[in-house]
């Protein structure tokens, strides 16, 4: 009988796994570059994997991969809620390949919802464009065909890797459909419930990451919200729980089984209030 694994469980695991996929591909480029200094000759340039740099030309990249475009195209937004010249200056090219029949699916972080523009964007995109959202997601991603995908090389985005190699391409499109079958459409409705009282599904997730140590920056970026939002959070969980200090958060976290991801229950937990 196979494991039965549960759906947040295997998100989790999904975003680790691409994840650390980006941190491998960075480390080579450093080690490229590295062997550049001492003299080594070196190329960062393959048919399978091509480095761009340059915020210029990595949009002339997109550019030309979205021309011939014939089927499907998939991307993952991870910056929370997009500003209106951002969505306006991919406008024009989504509504021709949605015209010409290009199947378009985007995932968000599911704090778009508080925003406006995603929604008005698909409306006006049209044709077969979706839009799905998460909790988090992992890093920026723009796939055309099944045939090239392109992700950052850099923290700042001021370098991305061009990626055409057969195995990684099935490996990427299969992370996004996994992803793409637990994330909620954007016309539905999120259930803002959790197990404990007077705590969000937002504040849940915050709660999962400070367990997993993270900091309020960190869990920020991965939510796709600012960092004096998560702390309003944080802020809200510590008054939910009883807390007044970090550790006595963490405890109260361990004890409610917020620390697990949303979906997944801790068995018989506390009363964070001892009622």
């Amino acid at each position: 009988m196979s494991e039965s694994v549960d759906p947040a469980e295997l998100l989790r695991r999904v975003l680790g796994d691409l994840d650390a996929a980006r941190c491998r591909a960075m480390e080579s480029m450093d080690m490229l570059d590295r062997l550049a200094v001492d003299g080594v000759p070196v190329s960062r340039t393959s048919d399978v994997v091509r480095v761009i740099e340059g915020k210029v030309r990595i949009r002339e990249a997109l550019q030309a991969a979205s021309v011939s475009c014939t089927g499907e195209l998939v991307t993952v937004q991870p910056d929370g809620i997009r500003p209106a010249d951002v969505l306006q200056e991919g406008l024009a090219r989504d509504r021709e390949m949605a015209g010409r029949g290009v199947r378009i699916r985007t995932l968000y972080t599911h704090v778009v919802r508080h925003g406006l523009g995603v929604q008005a964007y698909f409306e006006q995109v049209g044709g077969g464009a979706e839009a799905r959202t998460l909790e988090e997601v992992p890093e920026r991603l723009v796939m055309f065909d099944r045939t090239v995908a392109f992700i950052p090389a850099s923290a700042d985005r001021s370098a991305a890797l061009e990626l055409r190699h057969p195995a990684l391409i099935a490996y990427i499109g299969l992370v996004f459909e996994r992803l793409w079958r637990t994330a909620v459409p954007l016309g539905e409705t999120l259930s803002h419930r959790t197990a404990v009282e007077g705590v969000s599904m937002r504040e849940h997730s915050v709660a999962s990451l400070l367990a997993e140590g993270h900091t309020d920056a960190e869990i920020a970026k991965r939510l796709g919200i600012s960092v004096r939002t998560c702390r309003h959070h944080v802020s809200k969980l510590a008054e939910a729980l009883g807390s007044t200090t970090r550790t006595q958060l963490g405890v109260r976290i361990a004890q409610t089984g917020l620390g697990r991801p949303p979906g997944i229950t801790a068995p018989g937990p506390e009363s964070p209030t001892g009622r």
